[in-house]
């Protein structure tokens, strides 16, 4: 498949001799978000992918990793000089403008991120520009002629075969581009890379998308574009190697292309080229990149190729996750139908829309939003199933415990079968983290949290207040026990309600790792404070 066309001979990739990380503790995790182009204001599909990598984040720093968690913006490309132009700003400043609003989003989701790169800092230009010249050095980089199709608004190059009724697959609009190029030996590294995939059943994620990378393969992959000299707003081809390959100091200046460019922002946010950096030894390879379908493509094949010139590591795991569609239909400016985030947040809260996002679609393929559907599972879920379990059990406690936590006797088989099930929860929410199930991460919360609520009803402990306070007591504290390890273990996806909760328990800001699960108990004789209602339904 073209990415530019060339005549040339397809060459055999030298052997990689990758160097490999560094990691004194052995745990740690490099997490990912593609950086968003700023050629647009925030979706929810922007939202959905952070919101994954979050979840991961704050899940993997509670179980005790070193995290790293990263988003930001990629700000070059004609796309993003066409959209300044038409806005009467200097490209610098529409990218200074639109950043903003991406990075405003962190804060609103409370979204967990440790490093918010721009594809305008000096670090990444620099870094973008190191990789360059070691492409260059590796072989893998020769001038040619590019002609054929491109879409300005996918920034990418599509072959003749690839048009649908003359437009990208993704219904793009395309121009034909006929100019001088360099190209990257794509084709060269065809072999290793394919390898790699099969060899490695997780590299990509999930099946369906693996498939797809492997089908796309399989006609051959063709020598890549890489550079582009009709526009100007990009990081400029190193200016040596330019001149040097061109024998004329005349020729137009080359900028390179955009997938270039942004992918090495994973890399220069640790350090690149510095890669005896200790951000960079400890972090490198990637633990996870996560990306939307859509750009499976230059993650799954340029990106993995071009580490591979740079004998560079390749990231560990690569999940392309789907769509969000709108009442069934496509999200898009003209249909009208385009879900602001902002308000989103503003109308329901952002634990809310984080929980509701995470649960409703198997996570992987397409969803569709719909604000009864939203109202549905919040008030299901955690209103009702949650909130009216933390408030009864709560207030309880509370009213005929001596505002404290109330002492246990002797547990019975029921009482143990309760503890046991929250107790063996952490282990099944690994897997569910580790194989990125996000959506089984909720539903196995809500079996749990239903167990709590089928013991309440069963024990009754209204009706042991005066036939055994004893009994009420230990029926009120495994309930509050329960509660404790339920509000832990949900600080990854709601992480206000989870804090509201343990505030209510008394659990003290150091006691809420995970590692406190199997540590720790609540002591019976603790003070607990008034009780709140802390998810109130939407009506």
């Amino acid at each position: 498949r073209s990415l530019g066309m060339c005549l040339c001979t397809t060459e055999t990739a030298p052997a990689v001799e990758q160097q490999l990380p560094s990691d004194a503790s052995g745990r740690t995790r490099f997490i990912t978000t593609p950086i968003y182009y700023v050629n647009g204001q925030p979706h929810i599909g922007h939202v959905y992918t952070s919101l994954a990598c979050d979840i991961v984040a704050r899940f993997s720093r509670l179980d005790g990793y070193d995290v790293l968690f990263l988003t930001g913006t990629d700000e070059h490309g004609q796309k993003v000089e066409q959209s300044a132009s038409a806005a009467g700003k200097t490209p610098q400043a529409f990218a200074d403008e639109v950043s903003e609003t991406f990075r405003a989003l962190l804060p609103l989701y409370d979204f967990s991120c440790d490093q918010f790169i721009r594809t305008t800092e000096q670090r990444h230009k620099d870094a973008a520009q190191a990789l360059w010249r070691k492409l260059v050095e590796s072989g893998d980089i020769y001038l040619g002629e590019y002609e054929g199709w491109y879409s300005v608004r996918d920034e990418a190059f599509y072959t003749e075969d690839e048009l649908v009724d003359g437009k990208a697959p993704t219904g793009a609009p395309v121009e034909w581009v006929a100019e001088s190029s360099y190209f990257f030996r794509l084709s060269r590294w065809q072999e290793k890379l394919e390898a790699h995939i099969k060899a490695n059943d997780d590299f990509i994620q999930p099946i369906s998308r693996r498939n797809e990378v492997l089908a796309f393969m399989k006609d051959g992959l063709r020598d890549l574009s890489i550079s582009r000299t009709t526009f100007g707003w990009g990081v400029a081809v190193p200016e040596a190697e330019t001149t040097a390959a061109t024998h004329d100091a005349d020729a137009p200046k080359h900028i390179m292309y955009v997938w270039l460019d942004a992918l090495t922002n994973y890399i220069s946010a640790l350090g690149y080229p510095d890669t005896d950096s200790e951000s960079f030894r400890k972090f490198w390879p990637a633990h996870l990149h996560m990306v939307g379908k859509d750009i499976l493509r230059f993650h799954a094949i340029y990106w993995p190729a071009f580490l591979m010139a740079a004998q560079l590591p390749l990231p560990s795991k690569l999940f392309a996750h789907g769509w969000w569609m709108n009442n069934g239909e496509k999200m898009s400016k003209s249909l009208g139908n385009v879900i602001d985030p902002v308000k989103l947040v503003e109308t329901y809260g952002a634990d809310q829309v984080r929980y509701f996002m995470i649960s409703d679609v198997a996570f992987g393929s397409d969803g569709d939003f719909s604000d009864r559907r939203l109202i549905e599972t919040v008030n299901a879920k955690l209103a009702n199933e949650l909130g009216n379990l933390a408030y009864r059990t709560t207030s309880f406690s509370h009213k005929h415990c001596d505002c404290s936590i109330p002492i246990p006797a002797e547990l019975n088989a029921d009482d143990r079968a309760l503890l046991d099930s929250a107790s063996a929860l952490l282990t099944q929410l690994r897997e569910h983290i580790d194989k990125l199930q996000l959506h089984r991460y909720t539903q196995a919360l809500s079996a749990l949290t239903q167990d709590a609520n089928k013991y309440i009803d069963v024990q009754a402990p209204w009706a042991l207040k005066k036939s055994d306070p004893e009994r009420m007591r230990t029926v009120l504290w495994v309930l509050l026990e329960t509660l404790r390890s339920i509000a832990i273990l949900m600080q990854p996806v709601t992480p206000s309600i989870a804090a509201n909760i343990l505030d209510q328990l008394a659990v003290p800001a150091e006691q809420r790792q995970f590692s406190a699960l199997s540590h720790l108990q609540l002591v019976g004789g603790q003070p607990l404070p008034k009780p709140e209602i802390i998810i109130p339904r939407i009506e």
